[in-house]
């Protein structure tokens, strides 16, 4: 198996659009660079972690249309920002070991930790995921994974029932259920997406407490959290179908949303959600509040 990867430096400001647009394009995993090769994981909150410029690296599955993925980034960003654009295929275990090689614990809020297979868990009191880079979203690394992960960890999840919508590795749904929830639904539309999320529950022992299932199967039961880390335009396409699946009371995160996005995605969900302000990362926004009573 191998994929292809593309790889262009950007000025910073461009990055977050045109991380949307690869996103929205089937990449597996974006990340961003110093034009050195060092990643950005966590930034400390509060903070910038952007360059002038940023090499930004994305991959691909092997048979991917890249001059396609090219063209609708030159209608987004204009033509004169891929000056320096490369492509090239790589093989799979390649790409994994890069992966690796960047990926270190981190923590999201007090508690919570993702952890590699390659490095002991900082904080053996703390609650730590096992959880290695793979072709499936969701190893924390990404802004509104962290967010949401940063939720989590500050909620009551004691006894509940947790709906992780685009659930891609499961790491929501896993970090949810380590963090106390009784059960977690991962629901995701990439049966990929569902084999690594059930591996990742095995290797945290959780596995029996994880139901998943694709999107086009019967809806999960009505839970008392939801968080649904996934597009805008999907976020507002599926908005009551969405709320139909949390129960009044409950708490709701939503993410996968750039700033500039928050606006419509709060008024489509305003009439179900009691909002409350909303929290950003390096262009990607974090909107949760409660399930308003019917």
């Amino acid at each position: 198996m191998h994929h292809r990867q593309i790889r262009c430096t950007l000025p910073a400001g461009a990055c977050t659009r045109a991380e949307s647009v690869l996103v929205e394009q089937g990449a597996y995993a974006v990340t961003l660079q110093d034009p050195g090769g060092e990643p950005i994981l966590e930034p400390d909150l509060g903070t910038n972690p952007l360059w002038a410029e940023v090499v930004l690296v994305a991959l691909f599955d092997g048979d991917v249309d890249v001059p396609g993925i090219r063209t609708v980034l030159e209608q987004s960003l204009g033509p004169d920002v891929l000056d320096t654009w490369h492509e090239e295929t790589i093989p799979d275990q390649d790409w994994e070991r890069a992966w690796m090689d960047a990926f270190e614990p981190m923590r999201f809020g007090e508690r919570l930790w993702v952890c590699p297979s390659t490095h002991q868990p900082p904080d053996p009191r703390g609650v730590n995921i096992s959880l290695d880079p793979g072709l499936a979203f969701g190893t924390g690394t990404h802004p509104t994974t962290a967010l949401c992960l940063g939720w989590l960890d500050r909620q009551q999840l004691a006894g509940t029932r947790v709906l992780d919508y685009g659930c891609g590795s499961g790491i929501l749904a896993i970090a949810a259920l380590l963090l106390g929830s009784d059960e977690a639904h991962g629901v995701d539309n990439d049966r990929q997406a569902l084999t690594a999320s059930e591996e990742n529950a095995r290797r945290n022992g959780v596995e029996d407490r994880l139901f998943l299932r694709t999107n086009e199967e019967p809806d999960p039961p009505v839970a008392d959290v939801l968080v649904a880390n996934i597009l805008s335009g999907i976020l507002i396409e599926l908005a009551p179908q969405l709320m139909g699946l949390v129960r009044p009371g409950g708490p709701v995160a939503l993410s996968g949303i750039m700033e500039d996005q928050a606006g419509t995605v709060v008024e489509a969900f305003d009439a179900y959600v009691s909002f409350d302000r909303p929290r950003f990362q390096d262009g990607w926004t974090l909107l949760t509040g409660i399930r308003r009573g019917d």
